[in-house]
């Protein structure tokens, strides 16, 4: 058959015979307008990603994302985010994580640094160390490693000292011989 022919493709079924088959099924399309993606298989978690690394993909190296993207296959090196990193059930990566915010649900090994929230999973298994202001660890999850809960950069954290006199003064008591 010509490329432009007029003639209707012969393996081209009507559109009548494909309803069917559509209302059986779910819709393919998120209501955020994400393609491709079956609802069921990341029910559980939420804050999808515009990013995907789905089942079955293997990234060796750095990866960097400036919004938030999920994880679901085989990371071996470096994640950066400026946003939100989600690890699926059926990720494994030996990454060093970096990212404002990161869901872990499937297996990590190597140091996760985030900073405003880190929220482990029941089904996760995460080797390394933790970072973050907020630490969530569900039930079930397995951790382990070292955590430290720093106080957000943004912060003056400094401390002054008064000398022991001045300290009196200040708090209105008497000062003593």
């Amino acid at each position: 058959m010509a490329l432009f022919s007029k003639e209707a493709d012969k393996n081209v079924r009507p559109v009548e015979t494909l309803k069917p088959q559509l209302e059986k099924t779910a819709p393919l399309a998120a209501p955020t307008g994400e393609i491709g993606r079956s609802p069921a298989a990341h029910a559980p978690l939420q804050g999808e990603g515009r990013a995907y690394l789905d089942k079955g993909s293997k990234v060796s190296g750095k990866l960097s994302f400036d919004g938030p993207a999920r994880i679901d296959g085989q990371v071996e090196g470096e994640v950066n985010a400026k946003d939100m990193i989600t690890i699926g059930e059926s990720a494994v990566l030996t990454a060093q994580i970096k990212a404002s915010s990161v869901v872990v649900a499937g297996k990590v090994s190597g140091d996760i640094i985030a900073t405003q929230r880190i929220e482990i999973r029941p089904s996760a298994k995460v080797l390394g160390n933790l970072t973050s202001p907020t630490l969530v660890i569900h039930e079930g999850a397995l951790f382990e490693g070292h955590c430290a809960m720093q106080v957000e950069t943004g912060r003056d954290s400094k401390v002054t000292v008064f000398p022991k006199e001045e300290r009196l003064v200040q708090a209105g008591g008497q000062k003593q011989a």
